[in-house]
């Protein structure tokens, strides 16, 4: 089937009435359907770890001393009971049963504790989806394009510190104006009002929220996103906290920027999916096998939410790498791609200029005005 699903297929007869009194039963033609799942097992051992991340006792060698059978976490089980309930609401609306891809993408979830640093940290092992999310217009005040499910919000956010508008505003103010011009329409349905209601409702609160606050940007920051059943209980991680990502022989800085639903592990910005694979798109997962690790470290989220200080993230999560047991190699060090707009004493028409994940740019250039990302026309949902 399309989702990956494997489907077995009979037809039965069996001797029946007239057709008049078979049709009026609704038992006369009937499709049973019931699916099977595996739920896997989790790895428990840096042995069974490092069969996703090969080098990854070599590249955090104190791993070994935290992983083992009792650090398996209960998030796990707790990870794969909700994808099982979403497949028993689900069943009837085949569009909606996760797909075989996404039932299966997390290979474990452990919770470990250095022996002599009591440093705590959060493990899991999955593949990694790309998120685009986020905007910043003080900071990049430039569309950067909306491919589909796009968000211009992050769980990051701080207030806004300048009074340049979110590059975004004016689309979902647009959106706004359409569906309250069309619930005053005489023609539109009740049905369809009742809809545009519930939508204005939305977009109000969008509105308010893009002139509040500063967010995260998926194309030009590092983070990962995790579910939000791993945010909830003692010790869990929260937004902020900050984390590293282990792929093939790289570590990367991160921190937690989003919040993603229940029942999905292994997603990350597109500014961290662009350098793991070049080929990432937000359409194009960088990795789909279950091949990466997430390292979160909870509870050292700063008190102040602010704009990303690159800097700052590959100190602290160098800091937090050394507390359970250091790595082998040199953290990746990210830099700014975000360019730092000179201002021009008289007003002049700006050049375009194409910004993406990994390039640089002159002191002095302007953020980018052409699109990373097809933009769909906004119609109210």
């Amino acid at each position: 089937m399309f989702n990956g699903i494997t489907l077995h297929s009979s037809v039965e007869t069996t001797p029946g009435t007239d057709a008049s009194t078979e049709r009026a039963d609704p038992e006369s033609y009937v499709l049973d359907l019931k699916l099977n799942a595996r739920v896997p097992t989790p790895n428990r051992t840096i042995e069974e770890l490092a069969k996703v991340t090969p080098r990854l006792p070599e590249l955090l060698p104190g791993l070994a001393a935290m992983a083992g059978p009792d650090a398996v976490s209960p998030l796990f089980t707790e990870l794969y009971n909700t994808k099982v309930r979403m497949l028993r609401e689900n069943l009837v609306r085949l569009d909606l049963v996760l797909s075989r891809h996404n039932f299966f993408d997390c290979q474990t979830v452990m919770q470990l504790q250095h022996p002599q640093t009591k440093r705590k940290a959060l493990l899991w092992q999955a593949d990694m989806d790309v998120d685009c999310d986020g905007s910043d217009g003080d900071r990049l005040p430039t569309s950067l394009g909306a491919p589909t499910n796009f968000k211009p919000f992050t769980s990051f956010k701080w207030n806004k510190k300048t009074d340049t508008p979110n590059p975004y505003l004016p689309g979902t103010e647009d959106r706004l104006k359409k569906a309250e011009d069309e619930v005053a329409a005489k023609t539109t349905t009740p049905e369809r009002k009742n809809d545009l209601r519930r939508a204005i409702n939305q977009l109000k609160t969008e509105v308010a929220t893009l002139k509040k606050f500063s967010f995260l940007i998926g194309t030009t920051d590092p983070y990962i996103v995790m579910p939000g059943a791993f945010a909830r209980g003692k010790d869990a991680a929260k937004t902020g906290d900050y984390a590293v990502v282990v792929f093939g022989d790289g570590i990367y800085p991160a921190i937690v920027g989003d919040i993603g639903p229940n029942d999905k592990v292994g997603e990350a910005s597109f500014r961290i999916a662009k350098q793991i694979n070049p080929q990432a798109t937000p359409y194009n997962r960088p990795v789909s096998d279950l091949k990466v690790t997430y390292l979160v470290f909870p509870g050292t989220a700063d008190p102040q939410f602010g704009p990303p200080d690159l800097e700052k993230l590959s100190a602290r999560c160098q800091q937090l790498v050394d507390e359970i047991g250091g790595a082998s190699t040199p953290l990746y060090h990210w830099e700014n791609i975000i360019p730092t707009p000179t201002p021009s004493p008289t007003p002049s028409p700006t050049p375009s200029a194409t910004l993406s994940p990994g390039s640089t740019s002159s002191p002095g250039a302007s953020p980018a005005a052409t699109f990373a990302f097809p933009i769909p026309s906004p119609t109210p949902k």
